[in-house]
């Protein structure tokens, strides 16, 4: 455990990334193996059946990413106040709420994948790959829930370095179970499904271990069940809910553009398949900038240090702004070398296709990462509101890409898809966090020198009054 409450705000936010972008992209590995061993092993057809699922996947798992890391700014803003009856408290309810989750996600997911890719007017060649290796994917859904919450709850406490080692170890045991299932067992796409929830649950395994040695104060007993009141469940539903379903509606304007570029063919889905696996190494460290800030504010705020909040956030922008051009113009120079892995050098149309995605985003990397410093921020706050609205654009933008710009101008249109929405949903969030900014200030300002500590209603009062 690890307070971000006290010393240098962007040496700790900065210590506080770099075990959580190691663990990002050792996550990124999961779907990038299945790509990476599908195309190579299995080929394009194949590899753009596991690709067509991308932003099915974005949906669904994407939802419980984002409930998951919404219930853990309660849990870290409890941590920040030194309330630790409340941060058990806070855990448990996290856990009914996921329980809850999952059963619905999972049964709603898999009635419905057939018909989801149906509408994505899913190429024939590929459908039957495509519902077989969802289908795995959905019916483990409770791994990816399990683990996304153990994780985003350690974090809050300030660590982490563990759900790091957890991901490595259990990204190696996907590639070696892919590989076996695959090769060996000559499972197809099926073997790639499994081999990737396996390597959760092992993932999921690894994380209660090591709470149960190492973190007393997540150690939840029949006692904290039993205080989770109506009111509790709401509060973290406030922050969740939003959050997840801010994901799930950013995920439907990748469905969109999955239909779109189902439409255009194979080769269009295989190159944005292969680019779009890249592209996601390649934007981690903004992500994990901003995932930082979410926790690093949520602890101050819980602190009452709101002068640390305005601090790092500014010196947070300047240094994953710098990572995002030096990242922009990796992918644009390198980008097309790496695709060669996913399909091979002959497929010279896929290559293309792949260049002109790299050379579209990430021209725009810059805008990306201001996009996840403030959604962030807002969200370590408690704000919930905004940051879904900004994801109501971002849906709108990239509908307004799949409708108009790829039937007017084809693969390019799908391209600008991803720049348009980081566009709108910064023209949303930027206003609410120059008020945000503002609110905080006038607090720093109020606060006296010697301040008498805060109980826990002073503190949900504090949450209500940004809510506001």
């Amino acid at each position: 455990m690890k307070e971000l409450t006290e010393g240098s705000p962007i040496k700790l936010i900065l210590m506080f990334t770099i075990p959580l972008l190691v663990g990002n992209l050792f996550q990124q590995l999961y779907s990038i193996s299945d790509t990476l061993i599908v195309g190579q092993t299995l080929g394009v057809n194949e590899l753009a059946a596991v690709g067509a699922t991308g932003s099915i996947q974005f949906l669904i798992i994407g939802f419980a990413q984002g409930l998951t890391t919404g219930l853990s700014i309660m849990t870290a803003q409890y941590f920040g106040a030194h309330d630790y009856q409340k941060v058990r408290v806070s855990f448990a309810a996290s856990i009914i709420i996921c329980i809850g989750a999952t059963l619905i996600l999972t049964f709603l997911s898999l009635f419905f994948i057939g018909d989801i890719l149906n509408l994505m007017q899913t190429p024939a060649a590929i459908k039957q790959d495509a519902q077989l290796f969802i289908s795995i994917i959905f019916a483990g859904i409770f791994s990816s829930m399990a683990f996304n919450l153990l994780a985003n709850i350690i974090r809050a406490l300030g660590d982490s370095r563990t759900p790091l080692y957890f991901l490595i170890v259990a990204a190696v045991v996907n590639i070696i179970l892919e590989l076996i299932f695959i090769l060996i067992f000559k499972m197809g796409v099926e073997g790639a499904g499994f081999a990737t929830v396996i390597a959760q649950v092992f993932s999921v395994a690894l994380c209660v271990v090591y709470i149960i040695k190492k973190m007393p104060l997540l150690q939840v007993r029949k006692s904290d069940f039993k205080k989770v009141t109506s009111l509790e469940i709401r509060r973290h539903l406030y922050v969740g809910l939003p959050m997840a379903f801010q994901t799930s509606i950013i995920a439907i304007g990748s469905i969109m553009i999955q239909a779109a570029l189902n439409s255009l063919g194979t080769t269009a889905v295989a190159a944005t398949t292969a680019a779009s696996k890249i592209d996601q190494v390649a934007i981690q460290p903004m992500m994990s900038f901003g995932i930082a800030m979410a926790t690093f504010t949520a602890q101050n705020f819980g602190a009452h240090k709101y002068d640390r909040i305005l601090k790092g956030v500014k010196q947070s922008l300047l240094v994953s702004g710098a990572f995002s051009v030096v990242a922009g113009l990796l992918v644009i120079s390198f980008g097309r070398d790496l695709v060669v892995l996913f399909v091979g050098k002959s497929a010279e149309e896929v290559l293309n296709l792949a260049q002109l995605y790299f050379n579209v985003n990430g021209s725009f990397y810059l805008m990306l990462a201001t996009l996840f410093i403030l959604r962030y921020t807002l969200q370590g706050l408690g704000e919930s509101v905004i940051p879904t609205l900004a994801g109501v654009v971002e849906l709108l933008m990239r509908c307004l890409a799949a409708l108009l710009l790829a039937t007017s101008v084809g693969y390019v249109g799908t391209c600008f898809a991803n720049p348009l929405a980081w566009f709108g949903s910064c023209l949303v969030l930027i206003v609410s966090y120059v008020k945000a900014m503002r609110m905080l200030k006038q607090k720093q300002g109020n606060i006296k020198i010697e301040q008498p500590e805060m109980g826990t209603q002073q503190i949900e009062s504090q949450q209500v009054e940004v809510h506001q």
